[in-house]
């Protein structure tokens, strides 16, 4: 897929978006990188395989982060665009504050700056405005609870606040976001997951009726066999725009895992239950650690730690596209292996 070249004395990542999944995250990822390698790249065909390719708002403003804290010389940053070049300069630290204008997941946009944030050379402030509770995106909630602890657990912190919702169509959701950087990521290693010892449902209305969300955790209940202690009701105004949620947290000793579902029109409060209770009861039923969301977003941080390792119930096109961008900046190898009916994924250096 690569070739190179040289710009400004140095040796250019020339990524093909349409390959693999032919999503946003290679885009993503390749800030990501590009910002804590110094590399530039040149990507071309950006999301060619989504209905609407090039770049939509939120990925125009993750591009538009990237630059700022990077420093960076980009071009064909503007809205439909389906190539663009990014040189990085100097990544620095400070406040920032970066507005989507529409329900695009500001926690992507986040996502994409942090691996340069916690290996700053100081520490930041991030206020991001859009969407916080996507369908296509991960949640707040699972930042917060399950992909940022074991981030911290590598050696940067990271505080994250959620100060108002934002669902999709409307947006207008913010988050804040305060980290405190690392010198040295260290690897981690989350082999089998090891015991549940604790389990919440909960339900969230945001400008909706209450029964919808009473609905979603009977529903939730009777599936997982639950009992009322562990189901939760939530009720907010703290939103532009309506919004409902079915949220399923899962802990063990090693990691917590979040998995969610999205009331939309036309689709009942039960089979929105059913959809979050599914997931949680696949990743129940294997002793993998981790499932296949966050085995995706574990993989660049690994591969900037220099190594790691972790189990996953499933590794999807997200995540094997995200190793082949990953291995166009860096020089690590990925190991894949099956077992005990789930997948074994090692981090380290070539």
């Amino acid at each position: 897929m690569p070739k190179t070249e040289v710009v400004k004395a140095e040796t250019t990542v020339w990524i093909d978006g349409s390959f693999g999944e032919g999503g946003g995250q290679i885009l993503r990822s390749s800030l990501s990188l590009s910002l804590v390698t110094g590399k530039p790249f040149r990507i071309e065909n950006i999301r060619a395989n989504r209905q609407k390719p090039g770049l939509l708002r939120q990925h125009l403003t993750a591009v538009q982060a990237a630059a700022e804290i990077g420093s960076a010389e980009v071009e064909g940053a503007a809205l439909g665009s389906n190539a663009l070049t990014f040189v990085p300069g100097k990544v620095r630290s400070g406040e920032f504050r970066f507005a989507i204008g529409t329900a695009g997941s500001g926690t992507l946009v986040l996502q994409t700056i942090l691996p340069a944030l916690i290996t700053a050379d100081g520490p930041s402030r991030i206020e991001i405005e859009g969407g916080t509770h996507n369908p296509a995106a991960p949640p707040f909630d699972f930042l917060q609870r399950s992909f940022v602890p074991l981030i911290e657990r590598m050696g940067p912190k990271v505080k994250l606040e959620l100060q108002r919702y934002g669902f999709y169509p409307a947006g207008g959701g913010r988050i804040v976001v305060e980290v405190t950087p690392t010198d040295v990521l260290k690897p981690i290693e989350l082999e089998k997951r090891g015991e549940i010892t604790s389990k919440k449902a909960t339900a969230l209305v945001a400008n909706l009726p209450y029964h919808i969300a009473r609905r979603e955790l009977e529903t939730v209940g009777k599936l997982l066999n639950w009992d009322a202690e562990s189901l939760r009701c939530e009720d907010t105004k703290n939103s532009v725009s309506p919004g409902n949620l079915v949220m399923i947290e899962l802990a063990s000793s090693s990691v917590t895992e979040i998995f969610t579902a999205f009331g939309k029109l036309g689709v009942s409060a039960e089979d929105v239950a059913k959809d979050a209770a599914e997931q949680a009861r696949a990743y129940m039923h294997s002793i993998a650690a981790v499932d296949e969301h966050l085995a995706d977003q574990l993989l660049l941080p690994l591969a900037l730690a220099g190594g790691g390792s972790f189990s996953a119930v499933n590794l999807n096109m997200h995540a094997k596209t995200n190793m082949e961008v990953i291995r166009q900046f860096l020089p690590v190898q990925f190991g894949m292996f099956e077992a005990e009916g789930h997948n074994r994924v090692t981090v380290q250096l070539q």
